[in-house]
């Protein structure tokens, strides 16, 4: 298998395959989905909701491209797909930092919230029950 291969890259298919776009084009595309991944370790607070949902569509539009275009270009089509999975994952984190209480949690806000909810509550409760009473004396 090794020798098979040796002697592709010893032909002219070989040097027209990596002089082309069909080669280059993938090789630079890959900065996305490496961004992304080195992406992964930062702090959620500065991950772009918008930007990581455009990215990840594009990727996925440029994954059904990769694989109709003739010769399939199965670098590309791995790009795109690791981009896809890169910019899904920093979507996630996004969601769930901004909108199901990790900001809270990684401020350690979720005591004080639930307090500060109980405190209004309370007040809201008290104001009622005066406003029901000051009915009540005015009705007498």
């Amino acid at each position: 298998m090794a020798s098979t291969f040796v002697n592709w890259l010893r032909s002219p298919a070989a040097r027209e395959y990596f002089f082309s776009t069909h080669f280059w084009g993938p090789v630079a595309n890959w900065g996305l989905p490496l961004a992304a991944i080195a992406d992964l370790s930062k702090g959620e607070e500065v991950i772009s909701g918008s930007m990581t949902t455009a990215l990840g569509c594009y990727s996925m539009v440029f994954m059904r491209f990769a694989w109709r275009v003739q010769p399939r270009n199965y670098l590309l089509f791995a790009c795109h797909a690791t981009n896809a999975v890169a910019q899904s994952t920093q979507g996630v984190r996004f969601l769930n930092y901004w909108y199901n209480g990790g900001r809270e949690k990684k401020l350690g806000l979720t005591g004080v919230v639930e307090e500060n909810a109980k405190e209004v509550k309370e007040s809201v409760t008290e104001a009622v029950q005066k406003a029901k009473d000051q009915i009540n004396k005015v009705g007498k």
